[in-house]
């Protein structure tokens, strides 16, 4: 997965090392509405299993991932909102992967 700077100056982000990536790649609510599709980056993905679900501190989590406790915690502000609006809206959660990427941990 490629992260993008958000504006037009500064360095590139740190690319999160990702260790696991799920069997199940989408969600679709039941019923589901005519909304269009929301994406979870697989950083927000993997902040959210090692923080949540793992329940691991941000510095931990960080430290695995190999960026800083800050950037965790906005992975986790990003994907918590992304999966509040899919079930609230009815829309697909959709994991967005990238397969090719280095930062996969074998």
């Amino acid at each position: 997965m490629r992260r993008r700077r958000r504006g037009r100056r500064g360095r590139l982000p740190i690319q999160p090392e990702i260790s696991t990536i799920p069997e199940a790649r989408k969600m679709i609510p039941e019923p589901s509405s005519e909304g269009e599709q929301i994406f979870l980056d697989a950083a927000e993905f993997e902040a959210i299993k090692l923080v949540d679900y793992d329940g691991m501190y941000q510095e931990q989590a960080g430290q695995i991932m190999g960026v800083s406790r800050g950037t965790i915690w906005r992975f986790l502000q990003s994907g918590r909102s992304k999966i509040v609006q899919s079930i609230l809206e009815a829309r697909p959660l959709v994991l967005r992967v990238d397969e090719e990427s280095d930062n996969l941990q074998e």
